[in-house]
């Protein structure tokens, strides 16, 4: 096929949920829901931090960013979601490996932005006083541009690599997407390299984020504690609270979904298959609609912005 190296297949096959059609009518109407939501809550949290001055900081620069990835990662996927709904979705050899380009790059880049976020919350509350030299908006904007680049440049390598395989006659994606390890799975030939690069990819935008995360926090908590007052506590742990629920949400169900052991039968691999892309509809998602509603409804400062958004128009 033309611009598919040594690929002999022009199309792949999304299955979704075919085998459970009492399931997706259902599943069609609660993404359609959920994607306007996303839509919704984030849009709002962007326009609330725009417009609001006292939202201008590296924190909610930070959250802005974030709201905007979730946004274009659910929409790098949703129609193809939910077409896999409807009818059992062909999708052409380039248009598979472009959707799949757009959501790893955009999951990378989440992956390595909450870790980012947990950096600004150790310096906030470990060296306030320090905090605006150090979280300077000269900065602050090029770790946010460092994020993106790391997702994108990631995307593109392991995306070079699968379109260098060959896929020879199985094309049926037991997922809703083209998501990558359910690409790599019908490749017919040997994916070491791929596996390699996938572990390094895991190491650089997964386990590493996680890591400062981990260890930001475990300062946060030794430096909260030692607060002599109850509510200056309290205030303390408002701040990185929200930020601390996403990462619990995003980075454990990744681990759980790449780390769970694989079934041996044909018939619990198919089962598995079913199940792993459900878990990745949940991450995919799922967590871009709750992410507004833990920033909003535990954050003083969107909901003051909010309020004063709201008496200024009326």
């Amino acid at each position: 096929m033309e611009g598919a190296n040594n690929s002999m297949l022009t199309e792949f096959i999304l299955v979704g949920l075919s085998a459970h059609p009492k399931l997706q009518s259902i599943f069609f109407v609660l993404i359609l829901c959920m994607y306007l939501m996303i839509l919704l809550g984030n849009g709002v949290l962007i326009s609330v931090i725009i417009y609001d001055a006292h939202l201008h900081t590296p924190m909610y620069f930070f959250l802005c960013n974030l709201s905007f990835l979730d946004i274009c990662y659910t929409s790098s996927s949703v129609q193809l979601i939910l077409d896999s709904f409807l009818t059992v979705k062909k999708v052409s050899f380039s248009q598979c490996m472009l959707q799949m380009f757009l959501s790893f790059a955009m999951g990378a880049t989440e992956c390595v932005l909450l870790g980012t976020m947990a950096l600004d919350r150790f310096v906030a509350i470990c060296f306030p006083l320090r905090y605006p030299v150090i979280m300077a908006k000269d900065r602050y904007v090029p770790m946010a541009v460092g994020c993106w680049a790391a997702g994108l440049v990631d995307s593109t390598v392991q995306t070079f690599l699968a379109v260098q395989l060959s896929f020879c006659s199985n094309n049926v994606i037991q997922h809703f997407v083209c998501e990558i390890l359910a690409v790599l799975k019908l490749a017919c030939e040997d994916i070491s390299v791929n596996v390699v690069s996938m572990a390094g990819s895991s190491l650089l935008v997964l386990v590493i984020p996680v890591l400062a995360v981990s260890v930001s926090y475990i300062f946060i908590v030794a430096t909260i504690l030692k607060i002599p007052s109850t509510e200056g506590k309290r205030k303390a742990f408002s701040t990185c609270s929200a930020h601390f629920m996403v990462v619990i949400i995003f980075y454990g169900t990744i681990f759980f979904m790449y780390t769970k052991p694989k079934s041996k039968t044909t018939t619990d691999a198919e089962n598995q298959d079913v199940f792993e892309a459900l878990i990745s509809l949940f991450y995919g998602v799922m967590t871009p609609m709750l992410n507004p509603l833990i920033y909003s409804l535990r954050n003083k400062d969107v909901k003051s912005a909010v309020q004063r958004m709201m008496r200024r128009k009326l």
